[in-house]
């Protein structure tokens, strides 16, 4: 009978971390089932890269445990790094080496031979679509074409399981969706990713499980349909014509319940959270015309990841990270 711990790729049970007055973690829990990718969210400083960084082995926790592929982080600290993969927040390439000789070092350093090393970096460069640019210095390489060095070099000792911190913070929509790519091919494969993100719709798209994590403690977890679901309701957004019928366009959209509407003054679209649905889209509008206020759109839709994460956090998502939570790059074999 198998145990827990062996049905799981990642676990983690207590987490605590201090830095000097400041307690980083307090108490994080987590698990992610092989083949999965749990997504991390939370506020700029909530304990994401230092949860990571405990996982990685990069930082010793102050209480709890964690394993990973069924590796102690602290009583096997080797194993786990055998066994793991990282991509930190910025991509770590050698910018005087080629991206052929990027991953043929790294190889290396895992202990490939000669030809092997080779072999399995043109494997790389062919799955993640860099043939191309294989012998130019890395250093020319675009945002998305380092990040996916990057990611390939996590993956050159062909870890079961791989931990992608911001991965694709700074990139452009192109580099991004590059990036989606190679996470949902990673796990088709049957990799686990443990994935850190502030892009709440990278979340949405990717994650099977979600955790949000807020003043280094786990403040709820679930699928994305599951956290939406705690929110409630469903969101009506409308823009009236005039600037000058928006006060009592408030005053009506203020009497449907007790959620007060929002006003994006730049555009005149008014928000507002709703129990009801139809039923209240259709009375604000009969209202609306009553008051003589002519409507350019409408639009009822349920709830974002963007809402829950508002409502879980009390802050909206943001981009970026603290500088003290990076992860130092060439920290990790996997990750380099």
């Amino acid at each position: 009978m198998s145990t827990p711990l062996a049905r799981t790729a990642i676990r983690a049970e207590g987490l605590t971390k201090r830095f000097g007055k400041k307690r980083a973690l307090t108490g994080v829990d987590l698990e992610a089932a092989p083949g999965t990718v749990l997504g991390v969210l939370g506020p700029n400083g909530a304990g994401k890269t230092t949860t990571v960084r405990v996982l990685s082995t990069l930082l010793r926790p102050d209480g709890g445990r964690a394993w990973v592929a069924g590796c102690d982080v602290l009583a096997d600290p080797a194993g786990v790094r055998r066994n793991l993969g990282l991509s930190g927040q910025y991509a770590a390439v050698d910018e005087k080496l080629t991206g052929r000789e990027n991953l043929y070092l790294v190889a290396r350093l895992y202990g490939l031979g000669r030809r092997a090393a080779h072999r399995r970096a043109g494997n790389l460069l062919a799955d993640f679509d860099l043939e191309d640019a294989a012998d130019r210095l890395s250093g020319t390489y675009s945002g998305g074409m380092r990040r996916r060095l990057d990611l390939a070099g996590a993956l050159v000792a062909r870890p079961p399981v791989v931990v992608l911190d911001e991965p694709t913070t700074g990139l452009d929509p192109r580099g991004r969706a590059d990036t989606w790519r190679a996470v949902r091919d990673l796990v088709a494969e049957g990799t686990t990713v443990l994935l850190t993100t502030q892009y709440l719709e990278e979340a949405d798209q990717l994650a099977d499980t979600i955790i949000v994590i807020e003043d280094g403690s786990v403040v709820a977890r679930g699928s994305a349909s599951e956290l939406k679901a705690r929110v409630g309701g469903e969101r009506l957004s409308l823009t009236v014509t005039e600037a000058q019928s928006r006060p009592t366009a408030a005053d009506i959209l203020s009497s449907l319940g007790p959620h007060r509407p929002e006003l994006d003054p730049r555009t005149g679209r008014f928000t507002v959270t709703t129990d009801h649905g139809a039923q209240t889209l259709e009375y604000a509008l009969g209202c609306l015309r009553l008051a003589g206020i002519a409507v350019r759109d409408v639009e009822l839709a349920p709830p974002t990841l963007d809402d829950a994460f508002l409502a879980l956090t009390g802050q909206p998502a943001s981009a970026g990270a603290p500088a003290g939570e990076a992860v130092g790059a060439g920290a990790l074999g996997g990750g380099r």
